[in-house]
C-alpha cells in the first residue's frame, strides 16, 4: 500500500481590523484536529506567514501544539527572508515543544545556490534533533532549487523531506531520483494526492482539506482499493472542491464563516469572494462536509 499522507495547511483567522483573531484561529485548529488527517502545516503560505509577527507566531504555535499535537503531527513553518530570522522562529517554536519544522527558501532577493545551502545549514543546526523539511515554492519565493541542490540539502543532519509547490510531476520525479528512499516528498497540489504518488511523493500538503477534509480522506481510501469507479468518483469530488476553493484563503475563510467555525478574514491583500463564488462555496460545503 502506498503512503498517502494528507497534511492540512491551516489558515490563520484575522479580525476585520487586521488584528489576530486568536479565538477564531483556535476553532480552526480544533476543526482540523477532527479531520482524521495525518498532519498539520502551521503558518505556511495558507497561514499568511509573511504578515505574522514573532509574538503572533508564538501565540499561534502554542495554540496549534495544544490543539493538534495530541492527534496528529504538527509541522511548524519557520521560513523567512534570512537565516537569522528563520533561526529565531525555530527557537521560539522549540521552546514551545515543536519537533517538526519546514522552511521556505529565502525569498524576495535573488540568492545563489551556495547562499541557499548556507541558509538551510543554519536552520538545520537550530532544529537540532528535530526534523526539517525544505519548502520549495519558486513562484512565490523567486528561488529555484535544482535537483542537485536538493540532494545536497537532503544530507544536512535535520533535513528529512521537502514540500514542493506548483512544480510539475516531472520536476517532482526529478527530485525523487536524487534523494534517499526515506526522504519524504509532499506535493502542494491539493488535487494530486494520487497522481503525485506516481512521481514518488508520499502525500500532499493541502489547504483545501482544512475546510473539507472528507473528500481527501475518501480519495486516499479509494486509491488503496481496487474499485476504479470509486477512485474516479473520489477524484471528481476532490477536483470539485479544489476548483471552487483552491489555494484561496479568502474563500477558505468564507467557508468557515458559512460553517460557523470562525468569523475571520485575511490580513493580506486578497480579494473577498463575490456572491457567485459564495454560492459555489456553500454548494460544496453542503455536498462534501
Amino acid at each position: 500500500m502506498s503512503r498517502r499522507d494528507i497534511v492540512t495547511a491551516i489558515p490563520t483567522s484575522f479580525h476585520a481590523d487586521g488584528s489576530l483573531d486568536v479565538d477564531g484561529s483556535r476553532e480552526i485548529f480544533r476543526y482540523v484536529a477532527r479531520s482524521g488527517n495525518e498532519g498539520a502545516f502551521v503558518l505556511g503560505t495558507t497561514g499568511e506567514f509573511p504578515a505574522v509577527d514573532d509574538a503572533e507566531f508564538r501565540t499561534l504555535v502554542e495554540i496549534a501544539l495544544a490543539e493538534l499535537a495530541p492527534v496528529m503531527r504538527v509541522i511548524v513553518h519557520v521560513g523567512q527572508p534570512s537565516a537569522y530570522e528563520a533561526v529565531r522562529r525555530v527557537r521560539i517554536a522549540r521552546e514551545l515543544g515543536a519537533t517538526e519544522f519546514a522552511a521556505l527558501t529565502p525569498y524576495y532577493l535573488p540568492a545563489a545556490e551556495e547562499a541557499v545551502f548556507d541558509y538551510f545549514a543554519q536552520v538545520s543546526a537550530a532544529v537540532g534533533d528535530g526534523a526539517l523539511s525544505v519548502y520549495v515554492y519558486p513562484k512565490r519565493s523567486g528561488i529555484q532549487v535544482s535537483p542537485a541542490l536538493l540532494a545536497r540539502l537532503s544530507e544536512l543532519p535535520a533535513v528529512v523531506g521537502a514540500k514542493v509547490s506548483e512544480l510539475s510531476l516531472d520536476e517532482l520525479a526529478a527530485y525523487r531520483a536524487v534523494v534517499r528512499d526515506d526522504f519524504v516528498l509532499y506535493t502542494g497540489a491539493d488535487r494530486e494526492l494520487v497522481a503525485a504518488g506516481s512521481a514518488g511523493a508520499q502525500g500532499v500538503v493541502s489547504g483545501v482539506s482544512s475546510v473539507l477534509p472528507r473528500p481527501f480522506r475518501d480519495l486516499a481510501r479509494a486509491a488503496d482499493g481496487d474499485d476504479e469507479s470509486a477512485l474516479m468518483r473520489a477524484q471528481a469530488a476532490v477536483d470539485d472542491v479544489v476548483a471552487v476553493i483552491g489555494g484561496d484563503m479568502a474563500r477558505m475563510k468564507a467557508a468557515y464563516r458559512h460553517m460557523g467555525i470562525a468569523d475571520g478574514v485575511c490580513r493580506m491583500a486578497l480579494i473577498e469572494p463575490d456572491a457567485a463564488a459564495i454560492a459555489e462555496i456553500e454548494r460544496v460545503v453542503a455536498a462534501y462536509r
